[in-house]
């Protein structure tokens, strides 16, 4: 019931935001932009304590018993999941990041070479420097992934 409540409420505040700022359009932009800072704060802090909370940090110690009678202590982690985290964010941050490096220098390239076609070979190796971020990354993952 709670949840039919608050979704109402949503809609409704924003209907009522939308007719509000229909009429003020210069105010609906400054609106937004904190709007939209707000949530990507708030966001965040979401992401980190969902984190925080969602993956163990604890080492556990296992006491088995032997066949002699004697007691064995070992130390075992189940931290696997900050480990797989970790790789996932090295992988795709770095490719994020290369995909950006890669669509400016590709636009500032063929600008160039639309000026300039001898200069193809030189814009290639800016392109491919770009791309070479994502090797690392890759990198990255493998040895965390080779420590897990």
């Amino acid at each position: 019931m709670a949840y039919v409540v608050s979704l109402t409420a949503l809609v409704v505040l924003t209907i009522m935001f939308g007719f509000y700022f229909s009429k003020k359009p210069e105010k609906a932009r400054s609106f937004a932009k904190k709007f939209f800072r707000g949530n990507i704060a708030v966001f965040g802090v979401v992401l980190l304590l969902a984190i925080i909370t969602l993956f163990p940090t604890h080492v556990s110690a296992q006491t088995t018993t032997s066949t002699t009678g004697t007691s064995v202590t070992s130390d075992t982690t189940n931290n696997k999941g900050l480990g797989l985290l970790g790789a996932a964010l090295s992988t795709g941050l770095s490719a994020i990041g290369a995909g950006i490096g890669v669509a400016i220098v590709g636009s500032a390239a063929v600008g160039a070479i639309s000026e300039k076609p001898e200069l193809l070979g030189r814009t290639l190796i800016y392109v491919g420097l770009a791309e070479g971020i994502v090797i690392y990354g890759l990198i990255v993952s493998i040895m965390i992934l080779g420590r897990i």
